[in-house]
């Protein structure tokens, strides 16, 4: 990305629509209601052949005490500071207000360069305001429809000089992020676990009910108010995500809105919000489940960690407000004895205690988010593993239905992040879902894997057999090979 971009103006102006027409996808919560975007969200945009970050910022409104508007429009400030350049969006329909005037003057003094774009400006109805907004001292305003895509070549003519003296400063320092795996680096062994680079930074997903202090720990991690905080629950409603070093570790987090019970997710805003939390799971590769120290393990946390799981992700348990927390030991055993009831298939996994107002316990966060991320690339030698399975079916047998036997001849592990086995066997459909259990909590103990998510798949021999082919070609090999013996004979003969 070679420049950055901050989208700013004030609520319900089109900043959202326009900055998922710029990403090309649908990341940003969209919708009629003024002030629905309340953290800094940034996407990688794209505009003909131009690459950049491109930053969703807060409606800006005129207020200077220490309520949430007020708290959003220093936020936005903040990305104003952090921008190369300010996109300043009006809307052309309603023409310039007062708030316009006094946000143009701000960006005049804190901005490095600005563009001003009249939004809603298709039809005739958007006449007058386009021609007010020269009044505003800030140039030509652009006339744009984020809507429909219209006037983006406009933006594009202002944009192109800009990136050229970005692209220099680009190369040197703009990182590349998302960077996919290639098959071979997913299947690398243990002892070559791909670490996190600036290029392919460590996914971090935070997660919890709303006020369980998600955005609070993430501000603490950054050492930065970065993100919006303040006593009331369900502040942060897009999952945002930073790119920072943590513990001299490169990684992306991202802060999402807190899940609810569904049957208290009832407004449109919500119900976007928690599908977008959905989302960040799913693009993590390391998820921390933030609990409230003062009630844990409700319902709805059970249902994050499970989703985590079932995603496939490595999973650390975090409790927070640790600080006011009176009887820590007695908690702790609490605490253990109900992870270990009420998340088995979680069993093992890291569980740390944390305070995010005062940053203590974030050091012993950082070792188990890169523990689990170390389990969760774990590869295991073939050999290690049929060595295992042999013990563990002398150990104990798999069942024999209706008089058969169930043989398991192979096992070998096809993926990593998470571990995923497959073992060979005749009649996998018939071996019971507990045999399978018995093998999974067997590879944790046994190799070190607890808490991590692993998938074990029974296959028939049939056209699945690893060995079909190579036994063709050892056939065909030995036929060859006789036959040379054969020709060699007779030629000794004659």
């Amino acid at each position: 990305m070679s420049f950055s971009i901050a989208i700013v103006g004030r609520p319900n102006v089109g900043k959202s629509t326009l900055f998922n027409r710029l990403v090309g996808k649908r990341l940003a919560l969209v919708d009629d209601t003024p002030g629905v975007t309340r953290d800094l969200r940034e996407g990688e945009g794209r505009l003909g052949d131009l690459r950049f970050t491109v930053i969703d910022t807060a409606g800006l409104e005129n207020e200077t005490d220490d309520s949430l508007p007020a708290r959003m429009r220093r936020l936005t400030e903040r990305g104003v500071d952090m921008a190369d350049i300010c996109l300043f969006l009006i809307d052309a329909r309603v023409g310039i207000l007062p708030d316009d005037e006094i946000f143009a003057e701000i960006l005049r003094k804190r901005a490095k360069h600005v563009i001003l774009a009249a939004n809603k400006a298709e039809g005739a109805a958007a006449d007058a305001g386009v021609i007010e907004a020269w009044s505003l001292g800030l140039g030509e305003p652009i006339r744009l429809s984020a809507e429909h895509g219209e006037g983006l070549n406009d933006l594009y003519s202002q944009l192109l000089p800009l990136a050229d003296a970005y692209e220099e400063r680009a190369a040197e320092e703009a990182p590349e992020v998302e960077v996919s795996l290639t098959e071979e680096e997913a299947e690398e062994g243990a002892e070559n676990i791909p670490m996190p680079t600036a290029k392919k930074p460590l996914q971090i997903c935070v997660v919890g009910r709303p006020n369980a202090g998600k955005s609070t720990l993430i501000n603490q991690i950054l050492g930065d108010d970065r993100l919006l905080t303040g006593p009331e629950a369900g502040i942060t409603r897009d999952a945002i995500s930073l790119q920072m070093e943590w513990g001299g570790v490169p990684v992306r987090i991202f802060d999402t809105a807190g899940m609810r019970k569904r049957a208290k997710v009832q407004e449109k805003l919500e119900k976007l919000s928690v599908s977008d939390g959905i989302r960040a799971v799913k693009f993590a590769e390391v998820v921390i489940v933030l609990l409230d120290a003062a009630i844990p393990f409700e319902v709805q946390d059970l249902k994050i960690a499970d989703l985590a799981e079932r995603e496939g992700r490595a999973v650390v348990i975090a409790v927070n407000k640790w600080d006011i927390e009176d009887h820590k030991q007695e908690k702790m055993r609490e605490l253990r004895e109900s992870f270990e009831r009420l998340l088995p298939q979680l069993r093992g996994a890291p569980l740390v205690t944390v305070s995010a107002r005062t940053g203590k316990g974030l050091d012993r966060l950082q070792e188990a988010v890169m523990q689990a991320y170390t389990v969760w690339n774990r590869r295991i030698a073939t050999g290690q593993l049929n060595r295992w399975l042999a013990s563990m079916i002398e150990r104990h047998p798999p069942p024999a239905p209706q008089g058969k036997r169930i043989k398991l001849r192979y096992m070998t592990q096809v993926k990593s992040r998470p571990p995923g086995f497959v073992v060979m066997c005749s009649h996998p459909d018939k071996l019971p879902a507990s045999y399978s259990r018995y093998l999974v909590n067997g590879l944790r103990e046994d190799f070190d894997m607890p808490g991590t998510p692993i998938r074990l798949h029974m296959r028939g021999q049939g056209d699945q057999n690893p060995f079909k082919g190579r036994k063709k070609r050892n056939a065909g090999a030995l036929k060859k090979h006789l036959g040379g013996l054969q020709s060699k004979k007779g030629g000794e003969k004659a």
